[in-house]
């Protein structure tokens, strides 16, 4: 059969159709970003807050691209539009958790609800949007997709730490059922399926208890390809080398560079002697080849540790140096 030419060159939305469906994408990440901003100074987890304050910045690149996309289908530029009003409902009740002791109700309507529905939403259209007619909205949606995947990642991170009580993880449940329930309603993002996908079966539920040789740990995401894996790979690294130090293995102490400063063997060899039940990567920062990373020890001290690691010759990766740079007391008192 020959192919017809003209279905090669059409998109699965005709071009009104695609310039409200960018709106109503517009719409959904700009209220994310004045969510996310509007949380941050209300939320006491420093950890939190700076993952917030990351995540908000690209929120907003998102909302500037599908406004920026708008002209190219001959709509107004930086427009958003709600798909229902049901979808305003939604928005206003996931903002409205504000109190200082509401940090668990806030990660689970972003990274349990919102986030993993509107990620569905674009790897969805992703998947039918013609690579001809539609590549300028394939580009959009390929890098919104990547981030919010990310976004995702992180964000259950946190989440998983922070709900480890029987009562934290019954919050957790509660909340993600009552936003499920209004973004259902709603008809999601696009007022057409308001479907929050389950998440991955290996990934580290935060209603469950944290495994004994993971205490306090974060669930870590396998590294992601291209341009995310130079900062994976070390956060990987970093984490399971907090992993092996809280459980007292003196393997950690293979991750030591054999030209590193004494300092470092002799801090990780006291740390080793220590009884922590958990830490927390609290910082990373790239340097050139070096990345930066800042980890905080709990048990009956606070020691926060910030380690230089680097890739080898070999392709591992490994400490040059490190320092202790906060000690406080019981439980970070």
């Amino acid at each position: 059969m020959t192919p017809d030419p003209s279905r090669e060159l059409a998109g699965h939305l005709s071009v009104e159709a695609s310039a409200r469906r960018v709106r109503q994408y517009r719409y959904a990440e700009e209220r994310m970003v004045r969510i996310l901003a509007g949380w941050i100074a209300l939320t006491p987890e420093v950890p939190v807050k700076l993952l917030m304050g990351r995540q908000v910045w690209d929120c907003a690149q998102h909302a500037d691209l599908w406004g920026k996309r708008l002209p190219e289908l001959r709509a107004p530029a930086q427009v958003s539009e709600p798909a229902s009003q049901g979808l305003v409902g939604f928005m206003a009740a996931l903002e409205s958790r504000e109190a200082w002791g509401e940090t668990l109700e806030r990660l689970t309507g972003i990274y349990r609800v919102l986030k993993p529905h509107l990620a569905a939403t674009y790897a969805a259209h992703l998947a039918r949007a013609n690579p001809v007619f539609e590549a300028p909205t394939r580009r959009i949606l390929e890098r919104c997709l990547d981030e919010e995947r990310r976004h995702l990642a992180e964000g259950r991170h946190a989440l998983a730490v922070l709900a480890r009580s029987e009562a934290a993880r019954t919050r957790v449940a509660r909340w993600e059922a009552e936003l499920r329930g209004l973004l259902g309603s709603a008809g999601g993002v696009t007022g057409e399926d308001g479907t929050v996908p389950a998440e991955p079966e290996d990934r580290e539920d935060p209603g469950a208890p944290a495994a004994a040789d993971d205490a306090g740990a974060r669930p870590r995401a396998e590294p992601e390809p291209g341009r995310d894996r130079a900062h994976a790979e070390p956060v990987a690294r970093a984490l399971e080398h907090a992993r092996r130090l809280v459980s007292g293995d003196p393997g950690a102490l293979d991750d030591l560079d054999p030209g590193a400063r004494l300092e470092p063997a002799d801090l990780f060899r006291q740390l080793l002697g220590e009884a922590f039940h958990g830490f927390d990567l609290v910082a990373h920062a790239r340097i050139g080849r070096h990345h930066i990373l800042k980890t905080r020890y709990v048990g009956h001290r606070t020691v926060v540790v910030q380690a230089r690691w680097a890739e080898t010759p070999e392709g591992g990766w490994r400490i040059l140096a490190a320092e202790q740079v906060r000690v406080a007391g019981p439980e970070g008192a």
